[in-house]
């Protein structure tokens, strides 16, 4: 009897085992979930910092610990925003192509590109503070570089002008501080501020520096891109060629030194949509281009 009463408990025990099992995995108690419980299937690893990685040339100090985290955190960070890197991958391919070809003229290393990347993603987007375009210019900066902005103009939008304005931006950063790293440092923060927290740290190098959260992290996110988007395959990113972004390089300019009235009326009498006017000339801002001064506007038509 005692030995039935004994094999009945085990049978009970196992029984209420079970049931507390199954009820704590159907409402959510990961603390029973076993290692072959997945829930989402990932492959997450940590990324090899051993080789050398520079920025326009000038080699990151690795054999400083606080240097090598700080890379660690923006390429892992930037690897794995896996639309917003993949996206990156597409427009690179309209954009650098433009890019590479005004920073050669102007004799600023073509890593410079990578900078585009970390302040706007290849998009004409407006920042908070009021920094716009590609290269998210402020306003008086803008103009100071010879950018035109009005109502209905704004060239921080023009693709070609404003990265014309960037490498001036960048070779008088460079002249001042000194390397290429300060000067792309001084892009972010401004280079009076840069100038004065040198001053005021008693330090020359930017690896040296103890700056806002943002500029510390600036330079290693433009490091971190540059090796993502020049070794996309290892990072895990494969897209197919047929669905990069074609350039925008098939159009036609036509110049106007007066005003037009309705931009839908000249896309359409040029053969194209008022859209597509829009899409190769983001500058124009509205709907009509007022032109007292006769001044001469390049207008792209695509063909």
């Amino acid at each position: 009897m005692n030995k039935q009463i004994s094999i009945y408990s085990i049978i009970v025990a196992a029984l209420l085992t079970s049931a507390i099992f199954w009820s704590a995995k159907n409402t959510g108690d990961t603390s029973v979930i076993n290692d072959e419980d997945v829930i989402l299937p990932q492959v997450i690893k940590s990324i090899d910092l051993s080789k050398a990685y520079d920025l326009a040339g000038e080699v990151l100090p690795l054999d400083n610990f606080d240097v090598v985290e700080r890379l660690d955190r923006e390429i892992i960070s930037n690897a794995y925003l896996h639309g917003s890197t993949l996206l990156n991958i597409k427009a690179q391919h309209r954009y650098f192509p433009i890019f590479e070809k005004i920073l050669l003229e102007y004799s600023v290393p073509s890593d410079f590109m990578y900078l585009a990347v970390a302040e706007s993603n290849l998009r004409q987007v407006t920042s908070p503070a009021g920094a716009k375009g590609i290269w998210q210019f402020m306003p008086a900066t803008a103009k100071a570089y010879g950018l035109e902005i009005t109502n209905e103009v704004d060239e921080r939008l023009h693709v070609e002008k404003s990265t014309e304005a960037a490498c001036k931006l960048l070779l008088d950063y460079k002249k001042r501080f000194g390397s290429w790293t300060l000067a792309a440092a001084a892009y972010n923060v401004g280079s009076t501020r840069l100038a004065k927290e040198m001053d005021a740290q008693k330090a020359d190098a930017y690896y040296d520096l103890n700056l806002n959260a943002e500029t510390s992290r600036y330079v290693f996110r433009i490091v971190a891109i540059k090796e993502i988007l020049s070794y996309p395959n290892a990072y895990g990113y494969y897209p197919d060629e047929l669905h990069l972004y074609n350039p925008l390089d098939s159009y036609k300019v036509v110049e106007v030194n007066t005003s037009i009235n309705s931009l839908a009326d000249f896309a359409i009498s040029h053969g194209t949509t008022y859209r597509m006017l829009k899409v190769y000339n983001p500058w124009l801002l509205t709907s009509k281009l007022t032109n007292r001064s006769g001044k001469i506007y390049g207008i792209k038509i695509p063909v």
